[in-house]
């Protein structure tokens, strides 16, 4: 961190350029207790009245020329020139430059600031002019210090490059890259689409239990938490699923919920511990309905956010409008790996299948169902840039999903991809309650096998025999969403703050 040791005005404020960082810090503190033994104390303003943002001036220029305006904003940038001074000003909006003069605010009030920092936030009142660069400024008649920067910023000629201090120091992160501002503006922009998407389709938004009593059989691994006063161990969720459908059970037709997801699972630039999911369902529809809400939802999210319906991630350009293509699983795997469903017989035919094209397998999890998944994760998903319905799923995999009336082997399911990313799942809701307890017990006969402590959810199953309509359920990954509308490579980019190991 040397920028203080290469922008001019760090040698005026006597921020000699052989100074180590803790010595730049050591004499940052004593300009603050310098400002503080005469009685000027920065951290002692309670308020800065703004009337105007940087953005703002920059756009109505031609209306506020020659108007008074009042502003507040970092210190970015310090140009030198004696009795007078430029500063960039850095506020929510963007970049000002900031005209001082020794002549306008006077001179013990120059002599101050000419000690200030680079960091400092202040306040500026004072008139809208252009330079005679042509450079759209504010000209000062009185300046403010509001706030103390006791720590220099990164070096303005590299910014702040180093992606695990990005992520650590978010903070220093917004204040250098405005493009990461601009993804987490893009992202409460993209959340307040959703809803607003959903709420004018009559779904309500609900919150449902973060801590759960007891671990359900999901495939998931949770984390596990006590709660003191009940002696209990208690479960952050790995889903919001089953309370949702208890709703729709209890009579809302159409609920929805943007709710964070706690897995304690592995780390990769796909996966978070904690993440954030958008869940709905709605009586009386199936997942042929879910599928074209998605459609519908992300080709609408795509021309607000991206300004028409192709948008570029990474290195490919994605086409979003609808209609999507759509195969079924064995489809798929018929097209991608010349391999037919249609000619497995029994379980042996697909596992010698799957050992005649090295396809893993767990040996415990071996019928066709699980075969035809294997195969379809060793060669169809990286294939699914496009944006792409995988539909009719085995029975085998889909714990929650309908059986299909007509083929009992497979459920009304679907999972969509884009850029070879799975980017979310729907069913048509499983609502026999005996059929229900029958893949609740396998599950959770599995997970006990893996060593975890899993129970079937009796309080889900009562709900399903009071009755439950036809209901079709989508969930999808907000993050994994934003990550594809702002072009972002790892999910630690559309998270403020994304889970760090300790430096210690």
């Amino acid at each position: 961190m040397n920028e203080e040791k290469k922008n001019a005005p760090q040698a005026q404020t006597g921020e000699a350029e052989e100074l180590t960082l803790s010595e730049l810090l050591q004499l940052r503190r004593d300009k603050l207790s310098e400002l503080q033994r005469e009685g000027h104390d920065p951290f002692e303003l309670t308020s800065w009245e703004q009337d105007h943002r940087a953005a703002e001036i920059m756009e109505h220029f031609e209306e506020l020329e020659e108007k008074d305006v009042v502003i507040a904003g970092r210190i970015m940038t310090w140009r030198d020139m004696g009795k007078a001074s430029f500063i960039d000003l850095q506020d929510g909006s963007g970049r000002i430059q900031v005209y001082i003069r020794i002549n306008d605010v006077g001179e013990d009030t120059y002599a101050a600031f000419r000690k200030w920092d680079v960091g400092d936030i202040i306040g500026v009142k004072g008139f809208v002019f252009r330079t005679r660069r042509g450079e759209i400024s504010v000209h000062a008649k009185e300046i403010v210090l509001l706030s103390k920067s006791l720590r220099p910023l990164p070096d303005k000629f590299h910014g702040l490059k180093d992606t695990d201090t990005r992520y650590r120091q978010r903070y220093m992160d917004l204040i250098i890259n405005p493009e990461v501002k601009d993804t987490f503006v893009k992202r409460s922009r993209i959340t307040a689409l959703i809803r607003e998407f959903l709420d004018s389709r009559g779904y309500l938004e609900v919150d449902t239990p973060v801590l759960h009593t007891l671990e359900i059989g999901a495939s998931a691994r949770p984390f596990v938490t006590h709660h003191n006063t009940l002696d209990l161990d208690m479960y952050l969720r790995i889903e919001t699923e089953l309370y949702l459908k208890r709703l729709i059970v209890g009579g809302f037709e159409k609920v929805y919920e943007v709710g964070r997801i706690f897995r304690n699972e592995g780390m990769s630039v796909k996966h978070n511990p904690e993440f954030t999911t958008v869940e709905l369902y709605e009586a009386y529809a199936d997942y042929k309905d879910m599928m074209n809400l998605v459609e519908e939802l992300y080709a609408g999210l795509t021309h607000q956010i991206c300004g028409g319906d192709t948008l570029v991630y990474q290195d490919a350009e994605i086409h979003m409008a609808a209609p999507w293509e759509r195969l079924t699983m064995v489809e798929a795997v018929k097209k991608y790996a010349g391999v037919d469903y249609a000619d497995w017989a029994t379980d042996a035919d697909a596992q010698a299948a799957a050992d005649k094209m090295n396809v893993h397998y767990e040996k415990n999890a071996a019928t066709k169902g699980d075969i035809l998944a294997a195969f379809f994760d060793a060669f169809v998903e990286e294939k699914l840039i496009q944006p792409t319905f995988i539909y009719d799923y085995p029975v085998a995999i889909s714990p929650l999903a309908k059986r299909k009336a007509d083929d009992p082997d497979f459920t009304e399911r679907f999972e969509f991809f884009i850029y070879a990313r799975e980017m979310g799942n729907a069913f048509s809701e499983l609502n026999d309650p005996i059929d229900q307890r029958e893949r609740f017990v396998r599950q959770v006969e599995e997970k006990r096998r893996q060593g975890a402590n899993a129970e079937v959810d009796e309080d889900f199953l009562c709900a399903l025999e009071v009755g439950m309509p036809p209901t079709g359920g989508l969930g999808f990954g907000l993050d994994r969403l934003v990550m594809l509308l702002t072009n972002s490579a790892s999910i630690r980019d559309v998270l403020l703050f994304p889970t760090m190991k300790p430096k210690n």
